[in-house]
């Protein structure tokens, strides 16, 4: 157990479990709300959680998971910043015999345990969508997010599977929006003067990026003519497919990643043996079925 005494929240006794976190960006919706989560879990547990903001930044990421172990903390959670730039973290906390385990997204160097979804599967599911939608043939876009993480990659890697298997459809462009609504905007109203009336989907690997699509088209009044897809199922896009205004998110499930991630912190500091890999299955979320979502 951590012997480290913690000032703040009114000074923790030292036999408390301390686990470290370090998340990818609290700016981002969906990695707040599996840090909220991961919050509650440890609360009820009586676990004390410390979580950081790496802000993108795989060094700060590095640099925040060298001072977790330097503070002797029982387990560590990653909810890694980039595949490879973020490995080092991992190897650090192996050395110092300090369990890791990656929430979310993944590192090139394994970690003790992952907790998350199968990327690929969600640009899977979009895509299969967008096909659906377009008959089978058709011209879309694709909004990458920060190039690269894992979900970009593994998002990345799904959509041109499908792509790969129906030449009908095919694409235009495709570009980094950062996972940042402003940016996503920004990007589509590009592609707007530079394909007009030829773009007739969009696939945003993140709602955040999918929203900013959909404000831009909207201003030109092309939501209409034009299919937006994103992933992650937060709220604001939940909403979004309610009114119709976004087409369809794929649900990833924010709050049993979180929760896993703690349970499975608790294990492993513990010494406990846990399963290396915990997946939870997306979901395609439409008109249809939004509603199950929303409640």
């Amino acid at each position: 157990m951590a012997t480290i005494m913690w000032s703040c929240g009114g000074g923790e006794s030292s036999d408390q479990m301390v686990i470290g976190a370090t998340m990818l960006s609290m700016q981002n919706e969906f990695v707040v709300n599996v840090a909220d989560e991961m919050q509650r879990t440890a609360d009820s547990l009586g676990v004390r959680l410390v979580v950081v903001d790496a802000e993108r930044s795989a060094l700060k990421q590095v640099e925040q998971v060298e001072r977790f172990i330097a503070q002797g903390v029982d387990a560590i959670i990653m909810n890694p910043c980039e595949v490879e730039a973020s490995s080092p973290a991992v190897r650090l906390a192996q050395k110092a015999q300090i369990p890791i385990l990656n929430v979310n997204s993944e590192t090139a160097s394994p970690p003790d345990a992952f907790v998350g979804s199968d990327d690929v599967e969600s640009g899977r599911i979009a895509l299969h969508y967008i096909k659906e939608r377009l008959s089978g043939k058709g011209q879309l876009l694709m909004m990458h997010g920060y190039m690269g993480q894992a979900a970009q990659i593994k998002r990345n890697d799904g959509a041109k599977e499908v792509l790969g298997h129906n030449p009908g459809l095919s694409l235009l462009a495709e570009q980094s929006g950062e996972w940042d609504r402003a940016k996503a905007m920004s990007l589509t109203e590009n592609w707007i003067q530079s394909y007009g009336d030829k773009m007739q989907a969009i696939f945003a690997q993140n709602d955040e990026m999918g929203l900013g699509a959909v404000k831009a088209l909207e201003a030109t009044g092309k939501k209409g003519q034009v299919i937006v897809v994103s992933i992650d199922a937060i709220p604001d896009a939940l909403k979004a497919v309610k009114q119709g205004s976004l087409d369809a998110t794929v649900f990833q499930n924010a709050r049993k990643q979180g929760s896993q991630a703690v349970l499975k912190a608790v294990q492993l500091a513990k010494g406990d043996s846990v399963q290396k890999q915990t997946l939870i299955p997306f979901q395609l979320v439409t008109i249809d079925n939004v509603d199950s979502f929303l409640k």
